[in-house]
């Protein structure tokens, strides 16, 4: 069996870049996209000269603002970004039907077999990034290895506009000098345990027992190991129609403010419930999944009544298992998130029960609408407002 060859292809500051598209006397600028500097949003890109001045995405607007002053803040045109993002895919889809999109700016690429058709994987990398620099005016950067993980380990390390080939073998030296908080996976808090336990690099994690990081984190313990390892065998899955939509949080600090969690959740059932209408899905099923400070994972779900799309109906449902899940269990959470299931379409019988549902849809159906022109940021409920010091 041929040696796997995977490609994570990444645009480099994708929103900023397609902004500079339309207008080029934004390049070489400091610029921001998320919102004006005195909404309460946070920044979703900024530019990579806005990046030395300390500015980063999920950075609250204001804070971006006293950092530079000097920067552009646009509120953002997603229609444009969604386009950008259909003809990238599609220059992406030229070179391999294996793809799996991971949002708007960045795939997997299983291009084994390949390379003969462009004499090397690295020769074809290359080709990729002048496609996509000649036919968008965007910038990719790229990671070439024998797994995922590894892959999108050179695609970040090669940024902006580059290209990293791990040839098959080289993997663990590649990896062990990097920083642990590049490890796909490593989050904030489990970065702060590893580190107090010594653990700085991924080489350091590399080297311990598997034994002893799944005694400490579990199962999620062992694919750690694996990744710094550069042992990764997921595949490549060209995307399919969604069992299920979800939206997690992990926290920058463990909380059980209930406020402050509940606002979370509505925004994530706003972001679910906008997912299911653009599929044209409804769902029977809402969940919620947290994970404790000692990363215990609890899960609750709960089939309703009606199929439903309402972003009020998953908040609602998905706040009482909440509450609930959190009376078992009195640790702070490091993490929240809601799931909707079981989907299918949209119901055309009508009753009296349907009433309330249908009223939310239409009302839904409007935000989306507005969303869609401005940014989902564009409207907030009181509630949603309070959630800015996650980080998503």
């Amino acid at each position: 069996m041929a040696q796997r060859t995977i490609m994570h292809v990444d645009l480099d500051a994708f929103f900023v870049a397609v902004e500079q598209v339309l207008n080029p006397e934004l390049k070489g600028k400091p610029v921001v996209v998320g919102g004006t500097s005195d909404q309460r949003g946070v920044v979703a890109t900024a530019s990579y000269e806005a990046r030395r001045f300390g500015l980063h995405s999920a950075m609250p607007l204001i804070t971006a603002r006293r950092l530079c002053p000097q920067a552009i803040f646009i509120p953002g045109n997603f229609p444009e970004y969604r386009a950008a993002s259909k003809n990238f895919m599609a220059i992406l889809a030229d070179f391999s039907p294996f793809l799996q999109p991971m949002g708007l700016d960045e795939a997997y690429l299983d291009v084994t077999g390949f390379e003969s058709l462009h004499v090397s994987f690295r020769e074809m990398a290359l080709k990729i990034k002048q496609r996509v620099k000649n036919d968008l005016g965007l910038v990719a950067s790229i990671g070439v290895a024998s797994c995922k993980v590894v892959a999108k380990v050179a695609s970040d390390e090669s940024k902006p506009d580059g290209l990293i080939e791990v040839l098959p073998g080289r993997e663990v030296i590649f990896l062990a000098p990097l920083d642990i908080s590049k490890l796909p996976g490593a989050g904030k808090k489990t970065e702060e345990v590893l580190r107090r336990s010594g653990i700085r690099t991924i080489g350091d994690l590399a080297k311990i027992s598997r034994k002893s990081i799944q005694a400490r984190f579990g199962n999620f313990g062992e694919v750690l190991h694996d990744y710094a390892n550069g042992i990764d065998n997921r595949p490549v899955e060209p995307p399919g129609e969604a069992k299920s939509i979800s939206r997690e949080t992990t926290f920058q600090e463990d909380t059980r403010d209930m406020t402050f969690l509940s606002a979370i959740l509505q925004h994530q059932a706003e972001k679910v419930g906008a997912d299911l209408r653009r599929s044209k899905k409804q769902a029977r099923c809402i969940g919620i999944k947290v994970r404790d400070s000692d990363f215990n994972t609890i899960t609750r779900h709960r089939t309703v009544l009606q199929v439903t799309d309402a972003d009020q109906t998953i908040f609602e449902v998905g706040q009482d298992l909440l509450v609930k899940a959190m009376a078992g269990n009195r640790k702070p959470l490091r993490l929240i998130g809601i799931e909707v299931s079981n989907l299918g379409e949209p119901s055309n019988q009508l009753s009296l029960l349907d009433d309330r549902e249908q009223r939310l849809h239409s009302l839904n159906k409007a935000i989306d609408k507005i969303r869609l022109k401005y940014g989902f940021e564009a409207i907030e409920t009181g509630r949603t407002i309070t959630r800015h010091q996650a980080i998503s």
